[in-house]
């Protein structure tokens, strides 16, 4: 009994065992068969980009998404400025208002409470998901929600930020209206049909549309979306948030203005050298704070569970700290804009900048950890002017409001840990380019600092503490740098369809009790040909060697449909066929009208890949050396050998 083998064309690259994959140690290089011209070796079929034309479908929706999501945000903006009149005024007013204009002290204390308790009663009648400052929640519904969010969510979740920033809370609006812009683009994704990586670009278009709305800082508001909600970066999911980005920028001009959120640095074109080594000791500075505000929430947070009552009413003990460090500092209360622009102009005193970095941070921390809403950034940016501030009151003077906003940036860099984001939004808020060196410095410094100490930021500490983990680390997959003409085994074995299940159960059998062939044996996919050599189907070693001896039925019939993959595919695409078909080993056929079998490609060729990855990672080695290389000398019989 013999089988008919098909011999596939030699491969240096391929191992010269079945199933054995190279070492990892060495590199794989592109495969390239002998005689082959370097034309044969094009691959026309890949591209940078996986680009399908729904993408155009999709980046149409957002236009509608980042129009509804600039209207929202602009309504929450005046919706704010009501509710703070209201509490604090005593006025039914849409104008400009703080709590610091009160002229009832008393109200400091009050109406947070009154807020929190309010906002208690929502989340526990209405939806628990208002609870939080916006961000995680967003996180989590793309996480292991598929992107969907309750309608409910979508008009609570504003409403609870507003009572809670309106009546006091030290909080800032993007983290609600990033939630509500989400909630938006995915209420209009569940009444289409969509996959869940469309469903997930338009909940993120919303979320960053939101946000562009909030500050007029659409750019920003894009890196946003890419480090922190995305969790990639392709044109599927690129283009629908630059577009809602975009249109959010454009109908927010007319209802709240084109001109920067806050401005006045002045910052000049040529900065003394000294100023730029004194950044790093800025960014280390607000890399500490970012790491002693984030263990300042969860420290409350932690508090706030061990209590003995429910958590509805947690928000009215929240508001009950902040009230009490309004009796302080009234102006750390509300968004607190104003505070921030003078901040920045350099018009701050010595109090509030003291007022502001100490109590703001405390009020802020503390009642965010009882589930009230509200965002982190405006608080940051709060935080982070009355810290450089105050570090102008030793460095030395570049411009009023300059170490303010370098140190600004650093803040977001540490508590986001999204350093981009942090320069390119104020680089948005202020539109001092002369300050972008100060602020990469800064804003990189106290990144290295926050991911050097601490495991998690303040948006993803409270995911993992759902069971969940998020890893911020974007590289490209190893298996999509690796073609499967790289490390194919040779399908040595094959047999006819017309040669019977039991004469080659018997073959095997025997190839076993006699240990040989080795190759027959070390196969366990076997390619089904027909009498005119095309491919019929695959049988498995495992099926045959099960068999019934006697079993006459032909291995056409035996034989299942071959799930197959071409010489020229990414080892990725062959796992995502892998997992679709529920199988561990793919046969190799050739791109031709009458496909020929030439390998075969299993899961550990696949592990093959990562082991390089990780070979690449972990493995130091030095390539280049200035030191000379000796040459040794072999002595025979008492003198040097003739070279």
């Amino acid at each position: 009994m013999s089988s008919s083998t098909a011999a596939p064309p030699s491969q240096p690259d391929a191992p010269s065992q079945p199933e054995t994959p190279p070492a990892p140690a060495a590199p794989v290089a592109p495969a390239r068969r002998a005689g082959a011209h370097l034309s044969e070796l094009k691959i026309p079929h890949l591209g940078d980009f996986h680009v399908q034309p729904r993408v155009l479908l999709i980046s149409a929706l957002a236009v509608p998404i980042g129009a509804i999501a600039a209207l929202v945000a602009a309504g929450l903006l005046k919706l704010i400025a009501l509710i703070t009149n209201l509490s604090f005024l005593g006025r039914l007013a849409f104008g400009t208002a703080t709590p610091a204009d009160t002229t009832h002290r008393w109200l400091l204390l009050i109406m947070p409470v009154a807020g929190g308790l309010i906002i208690g009663i929502m989340a526990r009648y209405g939806s628990e998901k208002i609870r939080g400052h916006g961000m995680p929640e967003a996180i989590e519904s793309i996480l292991v929600g598929g992107s969907r969010v309750q309608p409910r969510v979508a008009a609570l979740k504003p409403a609870s930020a507003a009572i809670s920033i309106g009546t006091g809370g030290p909080f800032g609006a993007e983290g609600p209206i990033i939630m509500t812009g989400g909630a938006i683009g995915s209420l209009l994704a569940q009444f289409l049909r969509v996959t869940t990586d469309e469903r997930k670009a338009l909940l993120v278009a919303g979320s960053a549309a939101g946000m562009a709305a909030t500050f007029n800082a659409p750019l920003a508001s894009i890196l946003l979306a890419v480090e922190l909600l995305l969790f990639e970066w392709r044109p599927r999911s690129y283009l629908p948030v630059a577009v809602a980005a975009v249109t959010a920028t454009l109908v927010r001009g007319p209802l709240l203005g084109t001109k920067p959120l806050f401005g006045g640095a002045h910052v000049p074109s040529h900065i003394d050298l000294p100023a730029y080594g004194l950044c790093l000791v800025s960014g280390a500075a607000a890399g500490l704070l970012a790491l002693a505000a984030t263990a300042l929430v969860y420290f409350s947070e932690d508090t706030f569970a061990k209590l003995r009552i429910h958590w509805m009413w947690w928000p009215a003990i929240g508001g009950l700290i902040i009230g009490v460090g309004g009796l302080f500092e009234p102006r750390a209360l509300g968004v607190g804009y104003d505070v921030i622009d003078q901040l920045l102009t350099g018009h701050a005193t010595v109090g509030l900048i003291v007022g502001i970095l100490v109590v703001k941070t405390l009020i802020w921390g503390l009642s965010l950890g009882s589930g009230t809403s509200g965002g982190v950034l405006a608080p940051m940016f709060m935080v982070g002017g009355a810290l450089g501030a105050a570090e102008s009151l030793v460095f030395p003077h570049v411009s009023p409001g300059f170490w303010a906003l370098v140190s600004l940036a650093g803040v977001l860099g540490g508590v986001m840990r999204s350093p981009l984001t942090g320069i390119v939004f104020c680089l948005e808020l202020t539109h001092e380019m002369n300050a972008l060196i100060p602020m990469v410095i800064t804003a990189s410094a106290a990144y290295l600092l926050s991911v050097v100490l601490l495991k998690r930021s303040v948006l993803t500490e409270k995911i993992a503490r759902r069971g969940l983990h998020l890893t911020r680390e974007y590289s490209v997959d190893p298996l999509e740098l690796h073609l499967v003409r790289q490390l194919e085994t040779p399908a040595g074995v094959t047999f006819r369809s017309d040669r019977t299940g039991g004469e080659i159960t018997a073959l095997l059998r025997a190839a076993h009790d006699a240990g040989d062939p080795e190759e027959l044996l070390a196969q366990r996919l076997y390619p089904v040909l027909g009498t005119d050599g095309s491919l019929v189907g695959v049988v498995t070693r495992g099926t045959l060697v099960h068999g019934d001896p006697a079993d006459t039925t032909p291995l056409g019939e035996l034989a299942t449909p071959a799930v197959t993959a071409y010489p020229d595919e990414t080892l990725r695409l062959l796992a995502n066929r892998m997992a679709e078909h529920e199988v561990t080993r793919l046969l190799v056929v050739t791109r031709e009208e009458q496909p020929r079998v030439e390998g075969i490609i299993s899961l550990r060729h696949l592990l093959t890949a990562r082991r390089i990855d990780v070979h690449e990672e972990h493995h130091a080695e030095r390539v280049l050396s200035l030191r000379r290389k000796r040459t040794a000398t072999v002595v025979v019989a008492g003198g040097p050998a003739g070279g």
